[in-house]
């Protein structure tokens, strides 16, 4: 899983930010999928350590996954804030770089040749290492929503409902079918973000008119 290190906290400012244009919701929920693939691995993973498929325990992961996908966003939302004014003049690229650096990241993990060790536990101290350790992303990419016009509760609330749902469907497809989409599930969700990012920095030069 990826690590990347938040600077300092600082208060939170407005809601909408004050430049371009709000990013829609077509937009969100493409990020929302993408930051979801390493939670939907996982699951998968999850899924097929299980006997018996279990959609009570499904929930319970979702829940898991779903609350710390949201929840970073936010966060990393807030320590952006701080910073936006400062780097206003470059935030595009430093958009295009988080999304991309993710991107790749999830690529080259996805084609490596490390096998995550699968089991069946769901208690409390497993279920958090791993929806911190699959959510660091999702830090990184709410410090990006910071330097757009991003409706941040919105963000929140569809990347965290839309990581619940994949996480679900995970479980469930690993307790089938192995994990057979695990590796492809992460590549798709990499190009995703790559090609978000590429798509803002060419809004911002002004080279790409949608």
């Amino acid at each position: 899983m990826r690590l990347i290190f938040a600077k300092e906290f600082v208060k939170i400012s407005l809601l909408f930010l004050e430049k371009g244009e709000e990013m829609g919701i077509v937009e969100l929920i493409l990020i929302s999928i993408g930051l979801a693939m390493d939670a939907f691995a996982v699951s998968i993973c999850k899924g097929l350590s299980f006997k018996k498929m279990s959609w009570k325990k499904a929930l319970i992961i979702g829940l898991y996954f779903g609350a710390f996908q949201g929840g970073m966003p936010l966060l990393g939302y807030l320590l952006g804030v701080g910073f936006q004014e400062k780097i206003q003049a470059v935030d595009h690229w430093i958009a295009f770089l988080l999304l991309g650096f993710i991107g790749f990241n999830m690529i080259k993990e996805a084609l490596s040749n490390d096998e995550e060790e699968c089991n069946d536990k769901i208690d409390f101290k497993t279920m958090i290492v791993l929806a911190i350790a699959t959510s660091i992303d999702a830090l990184a990419i709410g410090v990006t929503f910071a330097f757009l016009k991003v409706n941040i509760l919105l963000a929140v609330a569809l990347i965290g409902i839309i990581t619940l749902i994949i996480s679900m469907l995970g479980v469930k497809i690993g307790n089938v079918f192995g994990d057979k989409y695990e590796k492809k599930a992460e590549i798709a969700g990499g190009i995703i973000l790559i090609l978000l990012g590429l798509k803002i920095l060419l809004e911002h030069l002004g080279i790409l008119v949608i």
